[in-house]
């Protein structure tokens, strides 16, 4: 996926204080790692549809990250799908996240994956947010629309959420259409203070074909 920079955008909206209390709980009961986090080691194997890859990763965060692997077609897509991984459990505050932006309640009839929140940003971000975890999360990145289903999270030993299941649905803003679907399998490994990916398993369905790939960490070390 194409990374687009989460901005802020003109708009005449009152900040709510009851979504941004909302927002905050499910911010606070999500797992990251920790503030003093340096960076991770790790072997690394991928496995493209049953042909498999083995090299290493070293991360330092989202930006400072290097993958080796012999292609580099497949060194390239790991970098970037681990890159994501970092952006969403890096260590942050709420204020330096979605806190920044104006936040806003949808107030009507009740949803399955509960109330909605509007963050009135660049790329029109809103969430869903039930018993104060963060269900759905929608946007738009330039000519793409994505709707994440967060499905199942499992519980740190910080008393803290991580996903381990969602579902992207991606759509073409022009018409609706589906484009493609990925759902994405996440296992963890705790070292020291930190929940450090173990595995990420990606089934995506795009063009009438079904793709299965599998990134596995082990060997972790801490920078």
């Amino acid at each position: 996926m194409e990374t687009y920079k989460q901005e802020a955008s003109t708009t005449d909206a009152k900040d709510d204080a009851e979504a941004r209390e909302l927002l905050r709980r499910a911010f606070e009961k999500t797992a990251r790692w920790p503030a003093d986090f340096k960076g991770l080691t790790a072997d690394l194997t991928v496995n493209v549809d049953g042909k498999e890859f083995a090299g290493s990763v070293t991360l330092k965060s989202a930006q400072d990250l290097s993958v080796s692997l012999a292609d580099a077609e497949i060194q390239k897509w790991a970098a970037g799908t681990i890159a994501m991984i970092a952006a969403h459990r890096g260590p942050r505050t709420f204020e330096q996240s979605d806190g920044k932006h104006i936040l806003t309640l949808e107030r009507g009839a009740p949803h399955p994956m509960g109330q909605t929140v509007h963050i009135h940003d660049n790329l029109k971000s809103h969430y869903r947010i039930k018993d104060d975890r963060i269900t759905q999360i929608n946007r738009t990145m330039g000519p793409m629309t994505f709707t994440i289903n967060i499905e199942d999270s499992a519980l740190t030993q910080d008393h803290k959420y991580v996903t381990t299941r969602y579902t992207v649905y991606y759509f073409n803003p022009q018409d609706g259409r589906l484009t493609n679907v990925e759902s994405f399998t996440d296992t963890h490994v705790r070292v020291g203070q930190a929940d450090l990916p173990a595995s990420r398993r990606i089934i995506s369905a795009e063009n009438g074909k079904v793709s299965v790939k599998i990134l596995t960490f082990s060997n972790h070390h801490l920078l």
